[in-house]
């Protein structure tokens, strides 16, 4: 799978990106300003998915109402453990794990075929690996204006980034 995104330039916030949903609609990331946002690459087969998962539902069922959203685009470029369909995926997440966040049709987010989106949050906030993603729930969280704010390895448990949340969200 290649870039989701219609936009090819690099923007200067989260808000200049327009993605893909798993229809194949246009979705403006511009929507989502004001908002927290915690973006995540994730993929059902990983043995982290149970974890994160559970935990990235838990954060958006309590702070949902209070401006976060969480974005969830699915990725196989680690040993092939999002190898299913869009539906398959959204229906794996909603099914297993209730998921309400919003969750977007597949991509790369490493080489030259990731997703802009992806390019620019790597170049905004490098992780130890320097700007490539390492392995699947690598974490960004978002202020309301759209810029990056932290990078959190995929072990990073979700509610470990509650405090970081709350502080953006002024809760």
């Amino acid at each position: 799978m290649g870039a989701a995104e219609s936009s090819s330039k690099l923007g200067g916030s989260v808000h200049d990106f327009v993605v893909k949903d798993v229809r194949g609609n246009d979705v403006e990331l511009s929507r989502y300003k004001g908002k927290v946002l915690l973006i995540v690459n994730v993929a059902s087969r990983c043995g982290l998915a149970n974890s994160n998962y559970t935990e990235m539902g838990q954060l958006y069922e309590k702070y949902r109402e209070k401006g976060l959203e969480i974005l969830a685009f699915p990725c196989n470029q680690f040993a092939g453990q999002e190898p299913d369909s869009d539906e398959k995926i959204v229906e794996f997440a909603c099914d297993r794990f209730q998921a309400q966040f919003p969750i977007f049709r597949k991509v790369d987010v490493n080489g030259n075929n990731a997703a802009p989106l992806y390019k620019f949050l790597k170049s905004e906030r490098g992780g130890l690996f320097g700007e490539r993603i390492k392995w699947n729930f690598t974490k960004f969280l978002v202020d309301k204006e759209g810029h990056v704010m932290n990078r959190y390895a995929p072990t990073w448990s979700p509610l470990g980034i509650e405090n970081d949340i709350k502080k953006l969200l002024e809760v």
